[in-house]
């Protein structure tokens, strides 16, 4: 429990301090790299934890917010229950296309999902009496505890901390425990998991639908920090972005998905003055660290130990790693 105790104080802290610095614009940027850090700490359960090359995480993150905005706005559902009523229903739904997706492998599974996240955009912007269609879904109802609303930036800033927090700390626990190394296992080699006993669908299946209950967190909190939700907010595009934000940060550590969803919220906005010659810079970013960083932000804090400790021999026995 240490582990996960240390993560969600960390991001509760840490969080705190550099919000207590922000001016109002970069505070908005920060509250929406929290929200994206749920995202991807929920597709490294796919990807990062039990191998499954997720290209359609975005629209799961779409399903949550469309079902809060849905049901507040033209059910007249007060927030907080539309949050678990959104957040269920995109977890029943990820079970039921995941069953038969998951019988696929390799880039046939990224190109189903990826197939999923474009039929999602043709359904949101063809629907118009459900979703508004291209226009969206504006005035969604603001956060509120009693009188006390949560619709600025430094209040809003709390919720998606502790969201944040307990999401990671969540993730933490997972890791340690059984069913986590199940997932790397089954990562590692499918049909070695299967020949020791291990339930191989249903592993793959319980990764996917924790990565879409994290997603339609995300979704959630982003249609009450924005306040409106369209079909361009879930695109593909915004699926590899998750994907880039763990691969950045560190696929398999908690630690470097909320890096690299940090990094790239705010890359744009430092390199602002590159104008049309940022996506120049961010693909050679890219490249550079799938040549040189393959482990990510997190594998470059590795390197950097002193090599005394690398090589010095293990005293105690049974002592975990700790990757996250």
């Amino acid at each position: 429990m240490r582990a996960p105790l240390a993560i969600a104080a960390a991001i509760l802290v840490l969080g705190g301090l550099i919000a207590s610095v922000l001016p109002e614009y970069y505070l908005r940027l920060f509250n929406l790299s929290a929200i994206s850090a749920v995202a991807v700490i929920g597709l490294n359960f796919a990807f990062g934890y039990a191998g499954l090359i997720s290209l359609g995480h975005a629209a799961f993150v779409g399903m949550g917010a469309y079902g809060l905005a849905i049901l507040t706005t033209a059910w007249g559902w007060s927030p907080w229950l539309a949050m678990p009523a959104a957040i269920a229903t995109t977890a029943a739904l990820a079970a039921l296309i995941g069953y038969p997706l998951l019988r696929l492998r390799g880039h046939y599974l990224a190109l189903a999902t990826l197939g999923l996240n474009v039929s999602f955009y043709i359904v949101t912007s063809n629907w118009i009496g459900l979703t508004g269609g291209t226009n969206g879904i504006a005035r969604i109802p603001e956060l509120a505890i009693g009188s006390l609303a949560l619709s600025g930036e430094h209040r809003f800033l709390c919720v998606a901390l502790v969201t944040l927090a307990v999401v990671a700390a969540l993730a933490a626990m997972l890791h340690a425990s059984r069913h986590g190394r199940e997932m790397m296992a089954v990562r590692d080699d499918e049909i070695a998991s299967e020949m020791i006993g291990i339930d191989v669908t249903r592993v793959k299946i319980t990764a996917f639908v924790l990565s879409a209950i994290c997603a339609a967190v995300a979704g959630c909190l982003f249609a009450l920090h924005v306040r409106f939700v369209a079909p361009e907010d879930f695109t593909y595009a915004h699926s590899i972005t998750y994907l880039a934000m763990l691969i950045v940060g560190g696929e398999g550590t908690i630690v470097g998905a909320i890096l690299g969803a940090i990094l790239l919220t705010f890359l744009p906005e430092w390199l602002r003055f590159l104008g049309t010659a940022y996506l120049l810079f961010f693909g050679l970013l890219m490249l550079c660290i799938l040549v040189f960083l393959p482990t990510g932000l997190v594998g470059l804090g590795r390197r950097m130990r002193p090599r005394s400790r690398k090589t010095a021999p293990s005293t105690s026995v049974g002592v975990p790693e700790m990757t996250s």
